[in-house]
């Protein structure tokens, strides 16, 4: 369910989309660091055909660093898909993400407004309906604490509300120009904290309270003051990305096309490769019984699954057949007189289980072809198993 006309989730240039280009993803990466040498995980849910974030797995190093996308646009995703370690062809809405689960968050969203929310999915804004801001709500619960986010927007979404819902989840927000200004772009960096500081004054940024990074915000966002352009060579303390959390994570879309599903089927192929040694013509068929099956073997075979298929009578009727067993209570009444004279009544429920089989008949020129038959437990002497 898009909320958006796919022309619009674009970023218009000369193909109708718009990258990170090179030179804002190099000065953005000397901004980030590892901060072990422990597994990382970083994400783009607006990956592209990959290339910003296959740059950062190459800076924060590939051994150690595990790259996750999704992109909306076919051609691009499965170019994507070649970059990255995992990446979904999928509209991020119907994305299941494990909550805090990744130690770098890179958002560069498509930009525009919201067309109206005709399918009611509850993602409400009471400023400006903007695409950056629904794909920040629908991605930033996947960032860890102390997580790193790198938000690429035009100046003029930062709004009030956006302002409002960074200032109040990290710390050490720091807002630059882009070096590319076609679109009036902004870098916009910070530290993942806990939704615990939603109502707490403390200080955050070196004596700054979270009021006064969210009026710098809006103020860079109404164009009230400017945006430093990013450094070419970072001279801040960088931005360091957390280890991963020692938690599977859940990464998957809802609809699966179908050229997606059969490549999730070669390389989870399950049991596939073993279908004809398993159900095939090499399997083993079952021995026939030395002696006439009782009654009490009958209904084990039959409750085990071992009485079915194709099975032809001593005269050449053929019959594909189900077997089953159904249990049937015998009541039984025993009278007693007791010394006092009076008569004592004794009822005994006994259980017994009863197989039974049915049979469609495919005896050619049969007067019952095509019928379904139930065969009696005591005919089923003259049926063999072929």
């Amino acid at each position: 369910m898009a909320l958006m006309f796919q022309q619009k989730a674009l970023n218009f240039a000369k193909n109708g989309f718009y990258p990170t280009d090179s030179e804002t993803t190099a000065r953005i990466l000397s901004a980030l660091t590892p901060c072990t040498n422990s597994e990382m995980r970083i994400l783009d849910p607006c990956a592209g055909e990959g290339v910003a974030l296959a740059e950062c797995k190459q800076h924060l190093g590939v051994n150690i660093t595990q790259a996750f996308g999704i992109e909306y646009n076919e051609k691009r995703a499965w170019h994507a898909k070649a970059k990255l370690d995992r990446c979904i062809y999928a509209d991020l809405q119907n994305c299941v993400i494990s909550r805090r689960s990744f130690g770098l968050l890179f958002l560069n969203p498509p930009y525009g407004d919201l067309v109206a929310d005709k399918a009611e999915t509850g993602f409400v804004q009471n400023h400006r309906p903007r695409l950056e801001k629904l794909f920040y709500q629908l991605s930033v619960s996947a960032l860890q604490l102390n997580g790193i986010l790198v938000l690429i927007i035009p100046v003029y979404s930062l709004d009030k509300e956006l302002s409002h819902w960074i200032a109040h989840n990290f710390d050490d927000v720091e807002v630059f120009a882009a070096p590319e200004q076609r679109f009036k772009q902004i870098v916009l960096f910070g530290k993942r904290t806990s939704s615990d500081n939603l109502h707490n004054p403390r200080l955050h940024n070196a004596g700054t309270s979270i009021k006064s990074v969210k009026d710098k915000l809006i103020q860079i966002g109404l164009g009230e003051i400017p945006a430093p352009e990013l450094p070419s060579v970072w001279n801040f303390d960088t931005y360091k990305i957390p280890a991963a959390p020692q938690t599977e994570v859940k990464f998957f879309t809802s609809r699966l096309d179908a050229r997606q599903l059969a490549v999730e089927i070669d390389n989870n192929p399950g049991l596939w490769d073993q279908f004809h040694q398993r159900f095939g013509s090499n399997i083993m068929p079952p021995r026939r019984p030395l002696m006439s099956l009782s009654e009490w073997h009958l209904a084990l075979s039959l409750a085990a699954g071992q009485v079915s298929g194709i099975v032809t009578s001593t005269d050449g009727r053929i019959y594909i057949i189900k077997g089953d067993t159904y249990k049937d209570i015998q009541i039984s009444k025993t009278y007693e007189e007791n010394d006092d004279g009076d008569c004592i009544e004794t009822t005994v429920h006994l259980d017994k289980f009863v197989p039974v089989l049915k049979a469609l008949d495919m005896t050619p020129q049969s007067l019952t072809f095509g019928e379904v038959l139930t065969i009696a437990p005591g005919g089923i002497n003259y049926v063999s198993i072929v």
